[in-house]
C-alpha cells in the first residue's frame, strides 16, 4: 500500500465520521448487533484466517505468550460477539448533558458529550482489539482507522470485512471502520501523521510502538504504556485470600497488561506466605531480593531491571518491605501507573495505599486481572490509558467523546 493510499483511507474515515456522528443511536445499536450475530455465523471463515496466521507465526518462531494473544477459538469469538452486544446495550454517550447553569446575565450553559470524529487505533497481535475498538468507537459515534501488526493480517482483514458488512446492513457508511493493511514501519509512520484526519491516536502494544510514537506523531494521542502491576501483601492480609490473588494475577493470562509483574510482602507474613505460595506458583520463575531468598529455594537474584519490567510471562520479581510505606516507595521507583494492588483486612492501610499510590487503576483485595473494560462494565475497552490527559485506565465510550459548549441566549451581547 501506498503512503498516498493512506492517507485516502484517512479522508474516507473523515467523511465516513460524519454520517456515523449525525445516526441515531437505534442504527448504531442496530450495526453492533448485526456485527455480533456475523462473527458467529462467519466463525469458520474468521478461524480459518486465524489458523493461517498461527501457522505462518509458528513457523516465524514466534513465541507461546505472544501465540496466545494471536490465537482465536470459536470461545474467544463467542466472547467477542458478547462485547459487541453489550456495547450495544449501554448507554449512548452521544448528546449526554455533562452539567448545566444559568448566567446571572440568564445566558444558558450546557456541556454535552459529542464523538471525537476519527479514531486511530494502532496495535499489535490481538484480534480482539479489532473487534472492541470498533464497537466502541462506533457505540461513541465515531469512525475507526485501525493498523494491526502483519502476524494478524489475515485475521484482520476478515474481521474488517464483516464489521464494515455489519455497518452497510444498516445504511451507515462501511467506510466507517477501515483497516491499513500496510505493516510497513513507514505506513506505521504515515499512520500517526494523518494530522487533521485522525481526531485521536490510540497505540496499544510494547515500548518500540510507544517510543516510535513519542518520536513520529503529530496526531493528538492517549498513552496505553506498560502494565508493570504489583501486588502488596500487608501484615493485616488473609493469607489465603493474598494466595488466590497473586496466583490469578500471575498465572491465569501472563501475557496480558493487567498480569501483575511484582510482589511485594510485608516482612511479618513473609516467612508464612511465600515457601508454600512459591509451590503454588512452581510453573512461575521467581527472581527475588535477598530476604526473599533467605526464605524460599529455587529463587533467582533479582535486579533493578527485573523489578522495571513488565515480563508478559511466568516470571514473577518479588521483593519483603517493611510496611505499606515501602511498598509504596517501591511502586513509585518502578510502577508504570497501571495497576496496583493491595491485599489487607485493615482499613486504614488500604486508604493509605489508595490514596498514596500513583496509577490509572488500585485494587483492593483483588486480583489486577479485573482492570478490564468488559470486568467494569464497560463492556469492552479500546485501551488503558496510563497518562493523565482525557482519559485514565480502561477507555469506554465515555472515554471515546469529548465536549461541546452550548451557549443559549437571546440577543445577549457582550
Amino acid at each position: 500500500m501506498a503512503l498516498r493510499e493512506i492517507h485516502e483511507l484517512g479522508v474516507r474515515a473523515k467523511s465516513a465520521s460524519l454520517l456515523v456522528g449525525a445516526s441515531s443511536a437505534v442504527v448504531r445499536n442496530e450495526a453492533l448487533e448485526v456485527a455480533s450475530d456475523l462473527l458467529m455465523s462467519e466463525a469458520s471463515h474468521l478461524l480459518e484466517a486465524n489458523a493461517s496466521d498461527i501457522e505462518q507465526a509458528q513457523a516465524s518462531g514466534m513465541d507461546a505468550t505472544a501465540l496466545d494473544r494471536l490465537r482465536l477459538s470459536r470461545e474467544r469469538l463467542e466472547s467477542m460477539a458478547g462485547g459487541l452486544r453489550t456495547v450495544a446495550g449501554l448507554a449512548d454517550p452521544v448528546g449526554e448533558v455533562i452539567d448545566g447553569w444559568v448566567q446571572p446575565n440568564g445566558l444558558r450553559i450546557e456541556r454535552v458529550r459529542v464523538p471525537l470524529g476519527v479514531v486511530g487505533v494502532i496495535y499489535e497481535n490481538r484480534p480482539n482489539v479489532t473487534s472492541d475498538a470498533a464497537g466502541l468507537c462506533l457505540k461513541a459515534g465515531n469512525a475507526v482507522l485501525l493498523r494491526g501488526s502483519s502476524s494478524a493480517q489475515r485475521t484482520n482483514s476478515a474481521l474488517v470485512g464483516v464489521l464494515r458488512r455489519s455497518l452497510a446492513k444498516v445504511g451507515l457508511p462501511e467506510d466507517g471502520i477501515q483497516l491499513v493493511e500496510d505493516s510497513s514501519h513507514a505506513a506505521a509512520i504515515e499512520f500517526m501523521r494523518l494530522r487533521g484526519l485522525i481526531d485521536c491516536l490510540i497505540p496499544r502494544g510494547g515500548p518500540a510502538l510507544i517510543a516510535s510514537l513519542l518520536e513520529h506523531a503529530t496526531v493528538p494521542y492517549v498513552l496505553d504504556g506498560d502494565g508493570n502491576c504489583h501486588v502488596y501483601v500487608d501484615v493485616d492480609a488473609d493469607l489465603t485470600m493474598a494466595r488466590k490473588i497473586v496466583v490469578n494475577a500471575k498465572m491465569q493470562r501472563p501475557g496480558v497488561c493487567n498480569a501483575v509483574e511484582t510482589l511485594l510482602v510485608h516482612a511479618d507474613v513473609a516467612a508464612e506466605l511465600l515457601p508454600g505460595l512459591r509451590k503454588e506458583m512452581a510453573s512461575v520463575e521467581w527472581v527475588g531480593d535477598d530476604r526473599v531468598r533467605l526464605l524460599v529455594d529455587d529463587v533467582g537474584e533479582v535486579t533493578e531491571e527485573d523489578f522495571a519490567t513488565e515480563f508478559l510471562s511466568l516470571k514473577l520479581s518479588v521483593a519483603v518491605v517493611d510496611d505499606v510505606n515501602g511498598a509504596l516507595e517501591h511502586v513509585a521507583r518502578f510502577g508504570s501507573g497501571h495497576s496496583e494492588a493491595i491485599v489487607t483486612n485493615n482499613l486504614t492501610t488500604a486508604d493509605r495505599f489508595v490514596r498514596g499510590v500513583d496509577a490509572a487503576a488500585v485494587v483492593v483485595n483483588a486480583s489486577t486481572r479485573f482492570v478490564d473494560g468488559g470486568e467494569l462494565g464497560l463492556g469492552a475497552e479500546v485501551g488503558i490509558s496510563t497518562q493523565k490527559l482525557h482519559a485514565r485506565g480502561p477507555m469506554g465510550v465515555r472515554e471515546l467523546t469529548c465536549v461541546k459548549w452550548v451557549i443559549r441566549g437571546e440577543g445577549h451581547v457582550r
